[in-house]
C-alpha cells in the first residue's frame, strides 16, 4: 500500500458512504482528481469533521492503489475562511466544472494553483476582482485539458490576429472572424493577443487575470465552450444561481 503525506488539496464534493463515513471528490497537486474515503468522518468526535469543508486549503496524508483511497490525516492550512454568498456558489460552479472536466489521477499542478489563487479571491469577498478570477480560471483551465486554442492565430487558417479587428471564441470553429451583428460577442484582436501572452507568462492566473478584468465580453464566450464541452445547456450551480436570484 502506497501511503502519499502532506498532499496539497481542496476538497470538492462530499457524499455519504455509509452512517458513519463519507465518500470524498479531491483536486490534488500532484495527483490530481482522486476519490477518498474518510472513515468515521461523520462522528461528532472525529477530527475530520471541521476540517473538510470547500474551498479550504488543506493537506492530507492518504494511501492504498485502489480507485478510492483511504483518507489517513487531513490539516486545515489556514489564511483564509470559507465564503459566503455568491462567492460561495462561484465556487461550487469552479468545483462542478473540475468534476466534469478533470479525469482521475490526471496532475494539473498550474490549475492547482490557479484553483488555490481563485478560492483567495472568493473568500476575500473584492466584488471587483470576482468575476476576472472566474474568467482566468476558466482559460487556465480549458488550456490545461487542452479545450482551449491559441488565442493568436485564427483557429481554422492560422493567420495572425488584426490588433483591430474583433474575433469571437466559438466552441466548434475556435477564434474566428466577428460579424458586424455579433461584435458584443467578441474582442477585439489586441485583447485576444494579451490573452494569449498573459497565459504563457511566469505568473499566469495573475497576469490572466488583469487581463480579463477589462475583457467582460469573455463571460458569454467562455460560457458557451464549458457548456460545449460538459454536454448540458446549463450548468447545475449555474441554475441554482437564477433560481436563487428568481427569488
Amino acid at each position: 500500500m502506497k501511503r502519499i503525506a502532506d498532499e496539497p488539496a481542496f476538497v470538492l464534493h462530499r457524499y455519504d458512504w455509509s452512517e458513519s463515513s463519507l465518500i470524498l471528490e479531491v483536486f490534488t497537486r500532484h495527483y490530481g482528481r482522486i476519490a477518498l474515503v474518510a472513515k468515521g468522518a461523520k462522528k461528532p468526535s472525529s477530527n475530520f469533521r471541521p476540517v473538510l469543508l470547500p474551498l479550504q486549503p488543506l493537506h492530507v496524508a492518504f494511501g492504498g492503489d485502489a480507485e478510492i483511497r483511504t483518507l489517513k490525516s487531513a490539516e486545515w492550512l489556514g489564511g483564509h475562511v470559507m465564503p459566503t454568498g455568491d462567492p460561495l456558489l462561484s465556487g461550487y460552479y469552479l468545483n462542478e466544472l473540475l468534476l466534469r472536466l478533470l479525469a482521475r489521477d490526471d496532475p494539473h499542478p498550474v490549475l492547482f494553483d490557479a484553483y488555490a489563487n481563485t478560492a483567495r479571491v472568493l473568500a476575500s469577498d473584492d466584488i471587483h476582482t470576482l468575476q476576472p478570477a472566474l474568467r482566468a480560471f476558466e482559460l487556465l483551465l480549458l488550456r490545461e485539458i487542452g479545450l482551449l486554442p491559441v488565442l493568436d492565430l485564427q483557429t481554422g487558417t492560422l493567420a495572425a490576429l488584426k490588433p483591430g479587428q474583433r474575433y469571437s471564441l466559438r466552441a466548434e470553429g475556435g477564434l474566428v472572424e466577428a460579424f458586424e451583428d455579433d461584435e458584443r460577442g467578441s474582442l477585439a484582436g489586441s485583447q485576444w493577443l494579451a490573452l494569449q501572452a498573459a497565459l504563457d507568462s511566469t505568473a499566469p492566473f495573475a497576469d490572466t487575470l488583469r487581463e480579463a478584468a477589462a475583457a467582460i465580453e469573455l463571460k458569454p464566450q467562455l460560457r458557451a465552450l464549458l457548456h460545449y464541452h460538459c454536454g448540458v445547456s446549463t450548468l447545475r450551480t449555474r441554475q441554482l444561481m437564477l433560481d436563487l436570484q428568481a427569488l
